[in-house]
């Protein structure tokens, strides 16, 4: 497998490819749309809402913990999540600058 040369584009590009990469995944837009929607920390009621394996659900919390659009606090034997929404709107705005906010091409070309 060959190297990813990420040092040659800027930290947003390299952000912004981050972010698209973790939500790439229905269950991590399940579970976005799901703590969105609660705007609150949820703790154990993501196994039931999503559907899937607490394990599987765990994976998928780590990647979205990873690029910093989820909180959790430790409670005893359970974690509860929350959107870290500062993180949440930064990435959201960058990506809509780095590819939504890019011109149409305004001449049909294929």
């Amino acid at each position: 497998m060959g190297t990813t040369k990420t040092s040659i584009f800027s930290r947003e590009v390299n952000e912004v490819s981050a972010f698209a990469k973790a939500i790439s995944h229905p269950a991590r837009v399940a579970i976005i749309q799901h703590l969105l929607n609660r705007e609150t920390c949820v703790c154990g009621d993501l196994v039931d809402e999503i559907g899937l394996a607490q394990a599987t659900i765990s994976q998928h919390l780590k990647a979205l913990k990873q690029i910093g659009i989820l909180k959790g606090t430790v409670e005893g034997t359970s974690t509860c999540y929350c959107m870290n929404m500062e993180r949440w709107n930064e990435l959201r705005n960058q990506l809509e600058s780095q590819l939504l906010g890019i011109a149409h091409c305004s001449t049909d070309c294929c």
